[in-house]
């Protein structure tokens, strides 16, 4: 038993911010491609989600990692459409030679 708590101390000791944040961004990811899916048949969905989840600020990260957990929802569709509005966004997803999300 205190073995086994050492070791869960020693992994998280090992938890840097770096790979907290490349954890939450994962699972922002897994948040939103269902709802690009929906929302843009046809578009490759990791380089659009890539460009809605580098211009999604931290609170929103934090948001869609945890829909993520129960499955997406009306806040994470909502999150969406206000980050693939953002110019930054537009301007990432026609670099990608991916059409805007949403019309």
């Amino acid at each position: 038993m205190i073995g086994r708590l050492v070791l869960l101390a020693a992994v998280l000791a090992a938890c840097t911010p770096a790979t907290r944040e490349d954890l939450t961004r994962a699972a922002a990811r897994s948040a939103i491609r269902p709802i690009l899916a929906d929302v843009a048949p046809g578009v490759p969905l990791e380089p659009a989600a890539d460009c809605v989840v580098d211009n999604a600020t931290a609170p929103e990260l934090r948001a869609l990692a945890a829909d993520s957990v129960t499955g997406p929802t009306a806040s994470t569709r909502q999150i969406l459409i206000t980050v693939a509005a953002r110019p930054a966004t537009l301007q990432c997803l026609a670099a990608e030679g991916l059409p805007p999300l949403l019309r």
